[in-house]
């Protein structure tokens, strides 16, 4: 179902694809285990897609990225909680999760992800064998 929602064709033979549906799955799964709502679960899945989109197609640095999700995570809250009149979308010990999980599973392999997004490399050709 991921695979569609993302909509991510060919996993088969790109390597790409099936590393960004891995990445969107894993966190989608590690978000149901903490137990989010709904609204935190799509403000979560939000904050994933966010620091990707801004590696993948804004091409920033590490730094940049980070600053940039600190900020993402403080609208999240204001816009969320002006809404729906709670107080926070995250809680704090939430919100320390979520950095860790982020710093665990992208920003330490950063280098890795820049390379997949915009490394020079050559297709290899893979039969359906």
């Amino acid at each position: 179902k991921m695979e569609l929602f993302l909509n991510l064709t060919q996993l088969k033979t790109s390597s790409k694809g099936a590393i960004l549906l891995d990445y969107y799955t894993a966190g989608f799964w590690w978000a149901k285990e903490m137990n989010f709502s709904l609204i935190q679960l799509s403000g979560f899945m939000d904050l994933l897609n966010f620091a990707l989109e801004n590696l993948s197609r804004k091409h920033m640095t590490l730094g940049d990225n980070l600053k940039e999700l600190e900020r993402a995570m403080a609208e999240i809250g204001e816009t969320e909680s002006e809404e729906r009149g709670d107080l926070n979308l995250f809680s704090i010990e939430q919100a320390k999760a979520i950095i860790d999980y982020l710093v665990t599973s992208l920003f330490k392999h950063y280098k890795t992800y820049e390379y997949l997004f915009y490394g020079r490399r050559e297709e290899p050709v893979l039969s359906s064998e």
